[in-house]
């Protein structure tokens, strides 16, 4: 029986501010801990990098730009009372001659130190963001930043030593001086001897950076791709590679400007970007991109943590938060997940290590629902899940746990089925498991009414092809001819009878 550690009370709000050489941007935290939840995110385009490849120097003007930046994130932090404040600061400022005196006035501004990264450290930060949000991760994290990028092998928690290489947006447009041509030999000449690459065949590269997360945008609107979340998306290298060239086509032809899901300001860096992209994906041969959201910030809070909190899964860190503050009762959710492990090991229903935590999650995440109005807890809840703002999960993953809970809530009825959308994300045997889960849910909470102490006092029996749902004599008074008709129901999904007996 798998125990979860519960998570501890959240301790006061934390805050990085990260000084790229693009964007400078704050992200205030509710709480240092393992499922990190933003509860402010904001970023100015100020472009510190734009002219350091060839004058060696931040621009004044954006220079200015920044500095003014800082001066309302730290009234920001102020307003919010946030407890902690970290400051960072990447490529733009540690290669300009003049970044210690910006760092300086930053510093000033900010009331705190603020480190500036080094290629190295910023490259293992960005793998600890990986980490601490992908479910087993095997492959080749890539930071892409407007000054530089980071490449960096992850095997599980095991990191290898990164290198960074000056192929940032800004600092490629700079360095090419705007020649698509000479910026293509830049890249090609870099990757060359990118060591981590060599190791990517067949595996996954994990893209970071604001840039390559825009051309992830655009490829789901023009896929048609049923699911807006970012985190997690995930696209076949060869399709990526067809993608990429077809958006350098566009570029040649003057129509990237017709792009409204990209900022006006980050538009020019698209094409330089995907040339990146483009050399990484032939040199690395990697199987999959896999776009991440979580990254050098990330990764700075998570190496905080703990050991014993780093080792925790993140997606039960999520779903034991989520369920702590909308259910109705969190120890109950924890009951259910021994109620459902009894239930698989009676069925003999089959279960891989990943399917196994996805169904503990979508425990956790049962009762989230019951505050809203009954005729809309099923497409409620199940925009909640598929739209949350967590990590550890892929898109299947949460269409899985999402339909789990929607069948929760909607039974059966093919009229108020889920939006096929979300049912194109998960197999058929993903949806048959997700129904049986449904069901048990159905079952449990009809008998429970969500409160503890009560599913304990159930076990079941398999005889043959019988599935029986064993009472203790005090909870008599539960029994109903609903209960048995739910649990008859579930019987039918896992292919046998379904009957109640009291002990």
């Amino acid at each position: 029986m798998r125990k979860y550690p519960r998570p501890s009370k959240p301790d006061s709000s934390v805050a990085v501010i990260d000084i790229g050489s693009n964007s400078v941007r704050l992200v205030v935290y509710e709480a240092l801990e393992r499922s990190l939840v933003s509860i402010f995110n904001e970023k100015a385009l100020c472009g510190l990098g734009r002219e350091v490849q060839s004058t060696g120097l931040l621009a004044t003007d954006a220079i200015n730009k920044a500095l003014t930046a800082l001066r309302r994130f730290r009234a920001l932090c102020r307003v919010m009372k946030v407890g902690r404040v970290y400051a960072i600061a990447t490529a733009a400022c540690r290669d300009a001659t003049n970044g210690p005196d910006f760092i300086a006035k930053a510093e000033r501004i900010c009331h705190v130190p603020v480190e500036i990264l080094s290629g190295p450290r910023e490259a293992y930060l960005a793998a600890q963001g990986v980490v601490s949000s992908v479910y087993k991760p095997n492959g080749i994290v890539g930071d892409l930043g407007g000054g530089s990028l980071e490449l960096t092998d992850v095997r599980g928690h095991r990191i290898g030593r990164g290198i960074t290489l000056p192929l940032g947006s800004l600092a490629l447009q700079d360095a090419s001086k705007k020649s698509l041509k000479r910026a293509d030999r830049i890249v090609k000449s870099a990757l060359a001897g990118a060591i981590p690459l060599k190791a990517g065949e067949g595996r996954t590269f994990y893209a970071i950076g604001g840039t390559w997360r825009a051309l992830a945008r655009i490829h789901i609107i023009q896929s048609g791709y049923p699911l807006r979340v970012m985190h997690g998306y995930s696209v076949p290298a060869a399709e990526a590679l067809d993608f990429v060239r077809r958006l350098r086509r566009l570029a040649a032809s003057q129509m990237l400007a017709d792009i409204e899901a990209v900022a006006e300001a980050r538009q020019p860096l698209l094409t330089y970007a995907a040339l990146v992209l483009e050399h990484i994906i032939r040199i690395a041969k990697p199987k999959t991109i896999l776009f991440s959201t979580y990254g050098v910030r990330e990764g700075l809070l998570y190496s905080m943590l703990p050991a014993a909190e780093r080792s925790r899964d993140g997606l039960i860190c999520a779903a034991q938060a989520l369920n702590g503050l909308l259910s109705r009762s969190a120890h109950h959710a924890e009951e259910l997940i021994e109620w459902t492990d009894r239930l698989f090991r009676t069925a003999k229903l089959h279960e891989t290590e990943d399917e196994r935590r996805l169904r503990h999650a979508a425990c956790l995440l049962s009762d989230i629902g019951w505050r809203m109005h009954p005729d809309y807890r099923s497409e409620q809840t199940l925009n909640l899940i598929m739209h949350g703002n967590f990590g550890n999960i892929d898109h299947q993953g949460r269409a899985f746990v999402a339909l789990s809970v929607y069948y929760r809530y909607a039974g059966f009825n093919e009229v108020n089925g889920p939006s096929p959308v979300i049912c194109e994300l998960v197999t058929s045997p993903m949806d048959e498991r997700a129904r049986i889960l449904g069901a048990a849910f159905r079952v449990a909470h009809l008998i429970s009414a969500a409160q503890p102490g009560v599913l304990s006092a159930t076990r079941f029996k398999r005889s043959g092809r019988k599935l029986t749902l064993v009472f203790e004599h005090r909870l008599v008074d539960l029994v109903a001819d609903r209960v048995g008709g739910r649990l008859k129901q579930l019987a039918r999904l896992v292919g046998r009878s379904g009957s109640i007996v009291l002990r």
